[in-house]
């Protein structure tokens, strides 16, 4: 482009300040076009995104009455910290039932053990009994063909042979239907003892559940209990999120989505904190479908008039922790992203399975105590020590 310098000179003050501003515009236009052609093409954003993060519902898993509330909205809780104290009363009562319940059936399977033991001694008592009987038959047998034995006589040593047998088979079928019971087991090992004692620890679990504590790390929020209130199983009471573990979905244009891949470096920056503090993440997903299309009431553009509307799909953005630690977000709060898309190598879908599982309950001190009470009340209630209890059946 060339130009007389000489017009700049000749021309009034006001066709110079034009001249002047067409060549500044022009020059910027290239600028705008050079960097839009080096970089910005490269890059899709937008202003339409969100922080998310998981919402843990805290709930009672049994009913009872709010006897002690010990976290507020807004307050920062630890794993494991108490949260909520319900009535214990009640499931007291339930644990001292279930204890004695375990010790009715300790010493009612010892019974049946020693019932066992007792019909083996009728039993060999019998057995002698028909022995006995079967010799005096025979012997009156013998006698009776000289005559010595009249047919009365025979016939009742008959019929006593008989009813001994029967009553032989009798006492065989009691203790096979004794043995039914206990035969193969020990008193500790019984399945009516093993029933009774998990009935102990569903009670004790009752009474563990009664203090209410937090499963992870987090804020409190969404408050709903009050002190004094009775609450059913599975009402919700509070939840707590962990705003270490949030991420963003930014809704971009479906337009904006051709060349987004898993994988892609992202570069945001939070309205909470300005231009001041970026955030690096990367894109871990982009959702199966736009926003209306998992509404409540999706639109049906196959009847009456239709006018064509852009849609938006979310994109899971991966924050850094570090960052997010060094400046907390909550959930909520609007973030402007722009996703690096030079590099189309990634996937189109994430084959990534994201499992968040509950951190593993640590085993508390009572789980112990409970077994060893168990383990009390059935040497206590079994009549042996607790070796002996475990002895198997002969």
């Amino acid at each position: 482009m060339s130009y007389d310098s000489s017009v700049l000179g000749r021309g009034t003050p006001r066709q110079r300040g034009l001249v002047l501003l067409g060549i500044v515009v022009i020059l910027g236009l290239l600028a705008w076009a050079a960097h839009w052609l080096i970089f910005g093409r490269h890059f899709q954003t937008t202003d339409d995104a969100y922080v998310a993060g998981d919402v843990v519902q805290i709930t009672s898993e049994q009913p009872g009455t709010v006897q002690l509330l010990s976290a507020d909205d807004t307050q920062s809780v630890k794993r494991g910290q108490l949260l909520i104290t319900l009535d214990p009363s009640s499931v007291d009562i339930a644990l001292q039932s279930a204890e004695a319940d375990l010790a009715r059936t300790v010493r009612q399977v010892r019974a049946q053990f020693a019932k066992a033991d007792g019909l083996r001694a009728d039993i060999a008592q019998r057995e002698v009994a028909v022995r006995q009987a079967e010799s005096d038959l025979k012997r009156r047998r013998s006698l009776a063909s000289d005559g010595a034995v009249s047919g009365e006589e025979l016939a009742h040593a008959r019929d006593t042979v008989t009813a001994m047998e029967a009553s032989l088979s009798s006492a065989k079928e009691q203790l096979n239907a004794t043995l039914a019971s206990i035969d193969g087991t020990t008193i500790s090992t019984n399945p009516d003892v093993l029933a009774a004692a998990a009935r102990v620890r569903d009670a004790a679990l009752g009474v563990r559940r009664t203090r209410i504590v937090s499963p992870v790390d987090g804020l409190v929020a969404r408050r709903t209990v009050q002190l004094g209130q009775h609450v059913a199983a599975g009402t919700p009471l509070m939840a707590v999120v962990p705003l270490g573990g949030v991420w963003v979905d930014a809704n971009f244009k479906e337009g904006q989505l051709e060349d987004v891949r898993i994988g892609q470096p992202v570069t945001l920056k939070a309205d909470i904190y300005g231009g001041d503090v970026t955030y690096h993440g990367r894109v871990v997903g982009v959702s199966a479908g736009s926003g209306n299309a998992f509404a409540l009431l999706p639109p049906q553009n196959a009847s009456g008039n239709w006018i064509k509307i852009v849609q938006r799909l979310p994109v899971r953005i991966e924050l850094d922790p570090a960052e997010v630690k060094a400046h907390p977000l909550r959930v909520g709060m609007s973030i402007t992203a722009s996703v690096d898309v030079a590099d189309t190598s990634g996937p189109l879908v994430s084959e990534q399975v994201r499992s968040v599982p509950l951190p593993e309950r640590p085993r508390d001190d009572r789980d112990a105590g409970i077994e060893q009470a168990i383990e009390r009340i059935v040497a206590a209630n079994s009549g042996l020590n607790a070796t002996s209890a475990s002895a198997q059946v002969p």
